[in-house]
């Protein structure tokens, strides 16, 4: 199979910006996780997440709501998807279409009826997520944030279902990160990175979308910038 991301590894400034990004989250992990990782700081790291994935979607939930359980119904859907969507890390691997219809499946179920519920809109919705898991099962040499970045921009440009699509869109990028063993316990916080960079997050979102090679190119290089600031953003760092 052809490695269907090689064109954009070699494109200026892609490699080293990833390694750097890489490298900086890889010394985090090991300089402050190892000695002090546990669950409670996982599901920090995930409620942190849920909070800033809801609103960049429309919530008006203060993580402190968040936390005390007084969330919107956006935040608390995200809220739900956190809760379990780390088991979904090994059937990534083997079925990627399975696990971001669970995806949906759990963070929909208050919005939509069941025949809705992990279910694309339309044939051509159908079409782009099975480009998605395609990407996600092929031999590619790209770092594994870079297919991060890649499968969360297709399926939040793609927009596949009726409801929650930028949710489920930031789930798959976390949960590629667990299943390709970057972040196994999930401390990065790559949400509240597109949240600290929104107006930069929306802006290579629509160029990823209308903007062809150069679109994907500048979301590339993007992604590597919003990824260390979901390292600052990780409750490792206080």
């Amino acid at each position: 199979m052809t490695d269907p991301l090689a064109w954009l590894v070699d494109l200026e400034g892609v490699p080293s910006a990833y390694a750097g990004t890489r490298d900086g989250i890889d010394a985090m992990l090991r300089d402050r996780g190892l000695r002090r990782t546990s669950p409670e700081l996982t599901a920090e790291s995930l409620l942190r997440g849920a909070h800033a994935s809801a609103v960049l979607e429309g919530s008006s939930s203060t993580l402190e709501e968040v936390r005390a359980g007084e969330a919107d119904e956006i935040a608390a859907d995200a809220v739900r998807l956190s809760a379990s969507m780390l088991a979904l890390a090994p059937l990534l691997k083997t079925a990627p279409l399975q696990a971001i219809a669970r995806l949906h499946t759990v963070v929909a179920s208050s919005a939509l009826p069941p025949d809705q519920l992990g279910r694309p809109r339309d044939a051509a919705s159908a079409d782009r997520l099975r480009g998605v898991a395609e990407l996600l099962l092929a031999d590619s040499a790209a770092p594994a944030l870079l297919v991060a970045a890649v499968a969360h921009a297709d399926v939040a440009t793609a927009a596949p279902f009726a409801s929650h699509n930028g949710i489920v869109a930031r789930a798959l990028e976390r949960l590629v990160l667990v299943s390709r063993g970057v972040d196994s316990k999930s401390l990065v916080v790559p949400e509240a990175g597109h949240l600290a960079l929104r107006a930069a997050y929306e802006s290579n979102l629509r160029a990823y979308s209308e903007g062809g090679p150069s679109g994907v190119h500048a979301w590339a290089l993007y992604g590597a910038e919003a990824f260390a600031a979901g390292a600052e953003a990780s409750p490792l760092r206080g």
